[in-house]
């Protein structure tokens, strides 16, 4: 299936990325928030290094949970993640497109 989208887009100095899952170097999503929130920001790094930045480049996230209840453990990988100034984030709770827990989007800054 063809899916119209990119993966990224650089507009001046700031990069969009698109919604990113826990997929593992395998292409499968592993068991647990936890470990698909590492996957998703791993997955995110790798692309942010891509364009010369890292984390601390992204201004702002938005985290799509299909499940409330993961949101302690979703923030605890999180939190361990981002450094201050932290990202602006909205968190909310969604339906995914795929069977996995959670999917992360990022805006980063040059």
């Amino acid at each position: 299936m063809n899916i119209p989208l990119s993966k990224k887009r650089r507009v001046g100095s700031t990069l969009y990325l698109s919604g990113e899952l826990g997929f593992d170097a395998d292409r499968k999503i592993p068991e647990g928030i936890k470990a698909q929130t590492e996957n998703c920001i791993a997955n995110i790094k790798a692309t942010l290094a891509t364009e010369g930045m890292d984390l601390s480049n992204v201004v702002s996230a938005t985290c799509y949970l299909t499940d409330p209840e993961d949101f302690a453990a979703f923030n605890e990988v999180y939190a361990a993640a981002f450094q201050e100034p932290y990202p602006v984030r909205t968190t909310v709770g969604s339906a995914l497109m795929i069977d996995a827990k959670v999917e992360i989007t990022v805006i980063a800054e040059a």
